[in-house]
């Protein structure tokens, strides 16, 4: 199972983001690739503690979603409502400039996969507390279902 401290696939993910552009056509959703951009580094930003995140985790999502989504080949849902601090329309950090904010994501992605860290993980708002592992995983299928949904 891919997850992104494997020097492979974060470089396969980092290749990705270079291959979006402004203009890249969405396939599903409502947000731009600018948007989507600024999303997964605020998601990243909230998984290390450097932007707040809300809760919304119940037994359910912790355990077996948290297990089919991390542990299957189950592609995501494609329409899930992200957390208002998260989502660019509502608190989340609005794009400025394109290649300006795509340097700021694969920043964010090299970082966490360091392992001279300086920051301790956080717990996801919907899959509670989470190993190393776990955040690895989720970073790579977040970021690949986001890339996914513009083409790349």
């Amino acid at each position: 199972m891919k997850a992104l401290n494997d020097p492979g696939v974060r470089q396969e993910i980092i290749d990705r983001i270079a291959m979006l552009s402004p203009q890249s056509p969405r396939r599903w959703g409502r947000m731009t690739p600018n948007q989507m951009i600024c999303h997964l580094t605020d998601s990243m930003k909230g998984a290390i503690g450097e932007k707040s995140l809300g809760r919304v985790d119940n037994v359910i999502s912790r355990t077996l979603i948290k297990w089919i989504g991390l542990k299957t080949p189950f592609p995501w849902y494609h329409g899930a409502r992200t957390m208002p601090e998260m989502d660019q329309m509502v608190g989340g950090t609005p794009p400025v400039e394109f290649e300006t904010d795509r340097q700021r994501l694969v920043k964010i992605l090299i970082r966490v996969t360091e392992s001279d860290r300086d920051f301790q993980w956080r717990t996801h708002p919907f899959f509670g507390s989470m190993s190393e592992w776990e955040w690895q995983r989720w970073a790579y299928l977040h970021a690949d279902h986001h890339l996914r949904q513009f083409g790349v």
